[in-house]
């Protein structure tokens, strides 16, 4: 009798928490950050990401990491012993507006909040391994028109991330009153701290600069799987009596929120001339106007520790190292851990461009080119390091997955020197270049030839085929009686009748692995891997002409040329 009412009691206890928020910061310690690296293993595993991200947590982290791979870590910037997750967001620069050159902005340090939301569902441990991202890198202009925050699909647009802007007085306004975001941040109209977009006046609160606020959904759907990214996670819907619920069969898990805050005061001295008129920060990935404010999880936690936290913690701001029953204990704060970046390049200092060549964009840089360096930088294109690194700036429109906005998006490939980790557990694979006599069924490969932003292969655009290899490319080619099939950049397939602009590459410049295929290659950035009908080698075609009226009505029909 007295077990059965004990074991009662503990599920009332776990059932009333349901009926309002608890929560717990994940704090972190050491010297900065685990590292700042140019790799994305949720958006772009295999090789470079498109810009750098600043690391947090553990320190087995490379180019392909799972939550396996994380629990094998030594040592985690986190302070509960059981997190062993990967947390990551795009790094913060500076453009000296005197001189024009690029150079880090100083990360202080980071929180993550872990909110159990009150909720008429059960809230779950992260199963090991999963992927969420938040926020979107493609954003150059805002998603809502308001500067505040709205994190319920039922309600419109979801628009995750904020700055905030702490500051001793705020007149003027951090934000232009009255902003609609093409020139300018947006502030919220409920908090004169906080907008979205980066704020044109100092963030000078004290000890607390300029934070990037990310909230990450909370409901996943085990249906899409652990590394589904773009489909597997969503913010559960308000429920009524103040609770938030998830889709049935959909697990609700904790709902996380990064504080990542940067010394940008420590720069007043070069930017005051700007203040109320522009913003001299830019994130990595070339966003000067802010709305890009995204982050990125990988859960290495011990699922047993953290579903104990969620049950019986409520620690508040005292961390979650401060959870009574905490398991695995807490890391000692007087040590440090570091991870080494498997991307050989500079990104420190004063630098003319940004790691991977990305264009800046935004407000006064325009919306950008679409090719080469354009974008509006104006900066020059830097010399190549040793060996040489043929870089190249993609951009296209896309309706992003989470705030389901039309976007520009630019993807800046920069292909340089790596190096194996001792003890990442995520080196490049290593791949080997397709031969001239390589064939797949009736196509054969005729070597590696040059794309552009108008698509030199344009008679079928990225058909969805999942994971690209080039034999299911050249299958899905085929299938559509195209003669031409072509893979780029490790996970893109291209058909058509020919060339538009036939210029052959060297064939180190298509060595990109496939998605879909281990150890094969797809191409490169701006660089088909081409294969045809007979092994024919493509010629210059006769009739440009047609090649141009295609440009003009591509986004409606389908050419045969």
């Amino acid at each position: 009798m007295l077990f059965t009412t004990v074991l009662a009691t503990l599920v009332a206890v776990v059932a009333a928490a349901k009926d309002k928020r608890t929560f717990a910061v994940l704090r972190h310690y050491g010297d900065g950050p685990l590292m700042n690296c140019r790799i994305d293993p949720i958006v772009q595993p295999g090789g470079p990401s498109a810009h750098v991200h600043t690391f947090m947590g553990a320190n087995n982290i490379g180019f392909n990491t799972t939550g396996e791979d994380l629990r094998k870590s030594t040592c985690t910037t986190a302070l509960p012993k059981a997190d062993l997750s990967a947390y990551w967001f795009p790094r913060l620069y500076f453009k000296d507006p005197a001189g024009g050159k690029l150079e880090p902005v100083k990360f202080f340090y980071m929180n993550v909040y872990y909110f159990f939301d009150a909720t008429n569902d059960a809230i779950k441990s992260f199963p090991l391994g999963l992927q969420i991202v938040s926020g979107s890198a493609l954003l150059r202009t805002p998603p809502i028109k308001s500067g505040s925050q709205n994190l319920d699909p039922s309600k419109g647009v979801l628009s995750p991330a904020q700055i905030t802007c702490p500051r001793g007085n705020f007149d003027p306004p951090s934000w232009p009153a009255g902003s609609d975001g093409s020139t300018a941040g947006i502030g919220d109209p409920n908090n004169k701290g906080s907008g979205i977009g980066f704020p044109f006046q100092d963030c000078d609160g004290y000890a607390s600069p300029m934070r990037v606020d990310v909230h990450f959904p909370s409901c996943y759907n085990p249906a899409a799987g652990l590394t589904n990214f773009k489909a597997n996670m969503a913010f559960p819907s308000d429920a009524g009596n103040g609770k938030l619920d998830c889709p049935k069969g959909w697990i609700h898990v904790p709902h996380m929120f990064f504080e990542t805050y940067w010394d940008t005061h420590a720069l007043l001295s070069r930017f005051e001339g700007t203040l109320g008129k522009s913003s001299p920060f830019v994130f990595a990935n070339g966003d000067a106007t802010g709305f890009s404010a995204h982050g990125d999880f990988i859960s290495g936690w011990d699922e047993k520790a953290l579903q104990q936290v969620i049950d019986n913690c409520d620690a508040g701001h005292a961390g979650i190292h401060q959870c009574p029953g905490l398991i695995g204990g807490v890391n000692d704060e007087s040590k440090r851990c570091h991870a080494t970046c498997p991307v050989d390049e500079p990104i420190d200092g004063k630098l003319d461009n940004l790691p991977g060549n990305n264009p800046l964009a935004g407000w006064q840089y325009g919306t950008g080119s679409g090719s080469g360096t354009g974008g509006g930088n104006t900066n020059p294109a830097p010399p190549a390091p040793a060996p040489p690194a043929p870089s190249s700036t993609k951009s296209s429109t896309s309706v992003d997955p989470i705030t389901g906005q039309t976007t520009t998006i630019y993807n800046t490939v920069t292909v340089w020197r790596t190096k194996t980790v001792e003890g990442s557990g995520s080196a490049p694979t290593q791949t080997s270049t397709p031969t001239g006599t390589k064939g797949i069924g009736d196509f054969k490969y005729v070597g590696c030839y040059k794309d552009a932003s108008d698509r030199f292969l344009a008679g079928e655009i990225r058909p969805n085929l999942g994971k690209i290899s080039n034999s299911n490319c050249v299958a899905y080619c085929t299938s559509k009686g195209w003669t031409v099939a072509g893979t780029e950049y490790g996970g893109q397939c291209y058909c058509g009748r020919g060339l538009t602009t036939v210029e052959k590459l060297p064939e180190s410049q298509c060595s990109m692995a496939c998605d879909g295929a281990a150890g094969e290659t797809c191409g490169g950035g701006w660089a088909l891997s081409l294969y045809t009908k007979g092994g024919v080698a493509p010629s210059s075609p006769a009739k440009r002409h047609v090649h141009d009226h295609f440009m003009h009505h591509r986004r409606g029909h389908s050419h045969d040329w």
